[in-house]
């Protein structure tokens, strides 16, 4: 019976040797000694869960772009193979790619244009066609035309080259209005209607256009409906003088020749459709898509503009811009991202009054404009 509580026996002092009764029991009294060695396991027991719970790279991204940044990085050092310089124009091409969208090239010759668009189509291991638009050319040159087949009595449906993942049309805007309004379907709905038949487009459809601004003679202004199809319109420059006497240095020791083969093909469709899901999932706060609708909606209310950009513009800055922070290694969007694509994507998307025109102003002026009028979110 001595020992019923042997919690409270081992607490109590021992009597003393003239066998005096021990002092009242005091369960969690302890000696100075004890108290000495048992203070700082106090400490210990409660800092230990603080360095589990508190978590490591707090502000890193949620989402891992190591496959999607190899990918990409692997693509630009094939282009860069023959290409010199052109950093820009190449992040932007594979931001709509990964945004799923078409893009318009514009540059004066000779600026690698046309060699850009078929280095990039090279890289994606899919089919690839390229269409020559000049002033004669119809409709069924570019979706395909019914042929009649005598020995079975009926019409069978050749495709025409705009049945390919990646499609290069070269002076896009040397065809009439005519065989423009047939690729309106083809660039929105993914599909062609032929002979009352709707025929889809294989995964991933991407039309990469290019045109000359200084020619008149012989082409024809897009219509607007087509150019709203386009995600992104870039402006082609000249090299610097750095870039030039690269390329000059390269042509002058022989290796001048464009040969086509040395670029390897990096993408797949499968590859390029999983990269694409990972970008439709990235973060976007709500003051960011309030961002995007100011921008736009500035468009339609700016004294200099005849015309302003459609809810469809606003979908391409909020789809260019998760793709250009997922190319950058971010799972959540930016107002830099906003700012820096705003101008590719609104200044086709614009038209100046005549006023504005008759000043020398041009689209991207005015795009700066509204940038600095609106507040930036933070």
């Amino acid at each position: 019976m001595e020992n019923e509580n042997p919690d409270l026996t081992s607490l109590t002092p021992a009597p003393d040797a003239a066998g005096s009764p021990p002092a009242t029991p005091q369960p969690f009294a302890t000696s100075p000694a004890a108290d000495a060695a048992e203070t700082p396991a106090a400490p210990e027991a409660q800092s230990a869960p603080e360095a589990v719970i508190a978590p490591e790279n707090t502000f890193g991204p949620r989402t891992d772009f190591a496959r999607l940044t190899a990918q990409t990085e692997a693509i630009k050092a094939e282009i860069g193979k023959i290409i010199v310089g052109q950093t820009d124009l190449l992040e932007l091409l594979l931001t709509a790619i990964l945004a799923d969208g078409h893009v318009l090239l514009e540059g004066v010759p000779g600026v690698a244009k046309t060699l850009m668009a078929k280095l990039l189509a090279r890289t994606l291991k899919v089919p690839f066609s390229r269409i020559q638009f000049t002033p004669d050319l119809m409709p069924s040159d570019v979706l395909g035309t019914s042929v009649f087949r005598q020995n079975k009595a009926d019409f069978e449906f050749r495709p025409g080259p705009i049945f390919a993942s990646v499609v290069l049309i070269d002076e896009i805007n040397r065809a009439p209005a005519k065989t423009q309004s047939a690729l309106f379907e083809v660039m929105e709905e993914r599909t062609v209607t032929q002979d009352g038949t709707t025929y889809g487009m294989q995964e991933p459809f991407l039309v990469l256009a290019t045109q000359n601004p200084v020619e008149q003679e012989g082409t024809y202004r897009l219509p607007e409906a087509q150019l709203d199809r386009f995600l992104f319109k870039l402006h082609v420059g000249y090299p610097t003088l750095a870039e030039e006497v690269q390329i000059l240095s390269g042509h002058h020791a022989g290796l001048g020749s464009t040969n086509l083969e040395t670029v390897q093909p990096i993408l797949s469709a499968a590859d390029l459709a999983a990269l694409r899901q990972q970008v439709r999932q990235q973060r976007v706060e709500a003051n960011i898509l309030e961002y995007i609708a100011k921008l736009v909606g500035q468009t339609r209310a700016h004294k200099s503009l005849y015309l302003g950009a459609s809810a469809r513009a606003s979908l391409a800055l909020l789809n260019g811009a998760k793709a250009l922070a997922a190319l950058r290694g971010r799972d959540f969007v930016t107002p830099e991202d906003v700012q820096f694509l705003a101008p590719s994507v609104l200044r086709h998307r614009i038209m100046l009054t005549p006023e504005r025109e008759m000043e020398g102003g041009t689209p991207d002026d005015v795009v700066k404009q509204i940038m600095q009028q609106i507040e930036v979110p933070r």
